[in-house]
């Protein structure tokens, strides 16, 4: 199948339960996966579940499964299912409400590698929920995906409003400070929100946001009453197999410098990015943590570190990065792996419990599906998770009108001593750009502190 998956998302939106992980552009661009129609089971509400939950399914011939995914969980964790095996964590609920885990379990999808350009459409033979026969739900998605795409302009109702006023959350920074030059902390990721109504539907929104900033861990998840859009560049956990056996990969990005229209200015932000003492000593602080995460599921010596630093760049910003690897120990699978790093590191700070008891503190109320996990965990035991910056969310607003709804975001960074409180906050605004022109093009943030 030649297939533009956001296309497809688009002509399958009547279709249940459509989870979209989408590899859009950057590097590494692997695969993607469009998932529809779930079986009717719901998600478990707590991380470790998904072992079981995926258990459910039988794979008859796992030989004739395409690479990548192969029938299993797709779907979003809320940052507010807070660490696994601390219990004494508190941590704020969701204003809005929503479930802490999406998703379900799938067994008809479309798998493309973006290496070799092939795409499968998989359906299964008879997942017992009575549904109709193979041959006849293929002529339906076929026929659907070769249809006319329903595509409308989004239209804002109102303006961008920022629900934390800058001094605000300049005096939380101060704060953290405080909490670091005390000895609490090391570093805390402290955010903000962002809403906005708009009329249409959200994947038309999610098409503007791939426009705006693809991006190699992009994705799309909807539910009853609910939708995130994430345009994020960072990977949270790979785990699969090579020649050695099952590894762990995580990518943590730390660093941030705004992008500049002039070609020798934009050269000069991305070499002091990588000369910044703050950025890299933020960056080493959250690879010591994801190295410590791992070192509880690896084998002794065998976590290690490759791309310190490594410079991104993407439309509206230049980032750092690194690669921190593990290979597990013998019977460690992809749910304790994913349990021993969520949340990511690099949207909580160090030590890793007591920033986010601080960030909840300052912050006031949680996060929702804002800096959780968006990914899929196959049948076979290979799995993929990104971290949920640059996300969306929305919620229908009926009271705006027909096809109305409400679009949150939250930005932020990570605080360190060195934080300088209104560079950091003009820090947030550049990484919020492309959330903000996706809900409408003048949206976008010029101005300095």
């Amino acid at each position: 199948m030649d297939l533009d998956l956001a296309q497809a998302l688009s002509r399958l939106r009547r279709r249940a339960g459509l989870v979209l992980l989408d590899s859009a552009g950057g590097s590494p661009r692997r695969a993607s996966v469009l998932g529809f129609d779930p079986l009717p089971a719901s998600p478990p509400q707590e991380l470790v579940g998904l072992r079981d939950f995926v258990g459910r399914l039988e794979v008859h011939d796992p030989g004739d499964l395409p690479p990548f995914f192969g029938g299993g969980f797709l779907g979003a964790l809320a940052y507010d299912l807070g660490v696994v095996g601390e219990p004494d964590l508190r941590l704020p609920r969701d204003p809005w409400g929503f479930p802490r885990v999406v998703g379900g379990l799938y067994v008809d999808f479309i798998v493309q590698d973006h290496g070799t350009g092939e795409s499968w459409l998989c359906l299964a033979e008879d997942p017992g929920d009575g549904r109709p026969p193979r041959v006849e739900r293929r002529r339906s998605i076929l026929d659907a995906l070769g249809g006319e795409d329903p595509a409308r302009e989004p239209e804002p109702l109102g303006p961008l409003e920022r629900r934390v006023p800058r001094e605000v959350h300049c005096d939380r920074i101060v704060r953290a400070r405080e909490e670091i030059a005390a000895g609490e902390i090391y570093q805390a990721n402290l955010a903000h929100p962002f809403t906005r109504v708009v009329r249409g539907h959200p994947i038309d929104v999610y098409r503007a946001l791939r426009r705006e900033q693809p991006a190699p861990y992009m994705g799309f998840a909807a539910w009853e009453g609910g939708a995130l859009l994430s345009a994020s560049p960072e990977l949270l956990l790979e785990f699969a197999q090579d020649e050695r056996g099952p590894y762990a990969r995580t990518r943590p990005i730390k660093g941030t410098a705004r992008r500049a229209e002039d070609p020798e200015q934009d050269r000069r932000s991305a070499e002091a990015l990588l000369a910044s003492e703050k950025d890299l000593a933020e960056l080493a602080m959250i690879v010591d943590l994801e190295r410590n995460d791992l070192g509880r599921i690896a084998r002794a010596g065998e976590v290690w570190v490759t791309s310190f630093p490594e410079l991104e760049s993407y439309r509206s910003v230049h980032h750092l990065v690194a690669d921190v690897w593990a290979r597990p120990r013998t019977g460690v699978d992809a749910v304790e792996v994913l349990a021993s790093l969520f949340p990511g590191g690099s949207i909580t700070g160090a030590p890793k419990l007591r920033s986010m008891e601080v960030i909840a503190e300052l912050e006031g109320e949680g996060r929702g599906f804002s800096f959780g996990s968006l990914g899929g965990l196959d049948t076979r035991g290979t799995a993929a998770f990104n971290l949920l910056i640059r996300t969306l969310l929305w919620r229908p607003r009926p009271d705006f009108g027909e096809r109305a709804g409400e679009y949150l975001y939250r930005v932020g960074g990570g605080i360190t001593w060195g934080s300088d409180p209104l560079l950091e906050d003009q820090e947030s605004l550049d990484k919020g750009q492309p959330l903000a022109r996706a809900l409408a093009p003048e949206s976008g943030f010029t101005a300095s502190p």
